[in-house]
């Protein structure tokens, strides 16, 4: 009985598993003679001290040091309580772009770290990953 019992469990778990939509999605292929270089001026901001609730902006600059147009295909902010929008257009050779962001501090009392990862058409890694920290002064009640 217990065995059945168990075969039971072990195929509906299977049958589970296979019925789960994926959630991970295959990075775009680049062209190798499409790929640039990037500069990161500043990839990691301290924001200091805010009050809890409040919405602060963080802004990570950067410079396309290659040959080639640097396209931003995606960020992706660690967790729910950033949002973060790439440029809209690619940057050229030699010029400077800027990655925005908003954070949401509710909730969030006490020192936060987040990251934010960043796919571009780069030389070596077409992953960056860029950061800042902040404080949350919780509000008093």
């Amino acid at each position: 009985m217990k065995i059945a019992f168990s075969l039971i469990i072990v195929a509906a778990l299977a049958t589970a598993c296979g019925n789960s939509e994926q959630t991970y999605k295959q990075p775009e292929l680049i062209n190798s003679k499409e790929l640039t270089d990037i500069q990161w001026i500043n990839p990691n901001v301290d924001l200091g001290k805010i009050n809890e609730g409040q919405m602060v902006e963080v802004v990570f600059r950067f410079k396309n040091t290659g040959k080639k147009p640097l396209v931003i295909r995606g960020v992706h902010p660690g967790c729910g309580c950033t949002v973060a929008n790439p440029p809209a257009e690619p940057i050229a050779p030699g010029a400077e772009g800027e990655i925005k962001a908003t954070f949401d501090s509710k909730g969030r009392a006490g020192v936060n770290h987040k990251s934010i990862s960043v796919d571009a058409n780069t030389n070596g890694s077409q992953t960056h990953e860029v950061s800042f920290n902040v404080e949350v002064v919780p509000t008093k009640k």
